[in-house]
């Protein structure tokens, strides 16, 4: 393959990660945009591998063939082995892998947190806030991490302001998926949880009950926001663009917040910088 026509497939890669981004994950696409211009490729081509391992469930009407989708990302491997994959968004990662120092780790940390939790029936709830915690900064504070080290940034402060960043953005997520992601202690809290033939499981028809929980978790992902803006001020000026993912998180915990925590209250129908909350498609 000529170098004119393998430029041309990067080129082509990097576009088409641009709009996975800007299509599936619009309020990380804003964010990604006030980045200077030397981290953009390797920003987006990385919350490009998170949006297709995010999707990977949702868009298969076969959970197995989801989980299929899922365990070929563990091509990761492939990836950094200067293997080559036919695949944009695999193509734009080892374009970056190629250029910028990159962990393993953090990538295949992300793929096997979201192979756990799909490879788990809808009665296995995860037992505490901690273990959503650590899921949410296992698919997402990771994506973080990654942007750091590809734009050469290292920083302590930094790394512990996007663990938290990313806690708080993966629990406001997670309440989208509110019963399946909803913790087992906090439902039981709250009176939701529920035991039938020998299997635990979350009723959504108490309502004070679910705003409870609600109100339990995003508590926790404010908390989570406010340790990250206690460390702004050790945070490095070049690092600061990485973390604007605080603000959509923030954005969705206020509103949340202004309809005491229902998600099924109809102004949520509207959306959150494009994001649809349970209950409002």
């Amino acid at each position: 393959m000529s170098g004119s026509s393998t430029s041309s497939g990067v080129r082509a890669a990097f576009s088409y990660c641009v709009q996975q981004v800007r299509n599936y994950d619009y309020h990380h696409y804003l964010c990604l945009l006030e980045l200077p211009p030397n981290m953009r490729k390797s920003a987006f081509a990385l919350r490009a591998f998170n949006v297709e391992t995010a999707r990977a469930m949702d868009v298969a009407s076969d959970p197995r063939i989801g989980l299929m989708r899922l365990l070929w990302w563990q091509a990761i491997d492939k990836i950094f082995s200067n293997m080559l994959i036919e695949h944009p968004v695999a193509q734009a990662l080892a374009s970056v892998i190629s250029e910028h120092k990159v962990s393993k780790t953090w990538l295949k940390r992300s793929v096997e947190a979201r192979i756990n939790d799909a490879k788990r029936e809808a009665s296995d709830i995860p037992e505490t806030v901690e273990d959503l915690e650590r899921y949410a900064e296992d698919t997402m504070s990771t994506i973080l991490y990654s942007t750091l080290q590809a734009g050469g940034i290292t920083s302590t402060a930094a790394d512990h302001a996007a663990s938290h960043i990313g806690k708080a953005s993966g629990l406001a997520l997670l309440l989208r998926s509110l019963p399946y992601h909803a913790g087992e202690t906090v439902a039981e809290k709250h009176g939701l949880l529920v035991n039938e033939g020998g299997q635990s499981e979350i009723r959504m028809d108490s309502r004070e009950g679910l705003c409870g929980a609600v109100f339990e978790m995003a508590s926790v992902a404010n908390a989570h926001l406010k340790k990250a803006r206690g460390l702004a001020g050790t945070v490095p000026g070049e690092a600061r663009s990485v973390l604007l993912p605080a603000v959509p998180a923030q954005v969705v915990l206020d509103t949340l917040s202004s309809v005491q925590f229902d998600v099924f209250d109809p102004r949520l129908t509207r959306g959150i910088l494009g994001l649809l909350l349970c209950g409002s498609s």
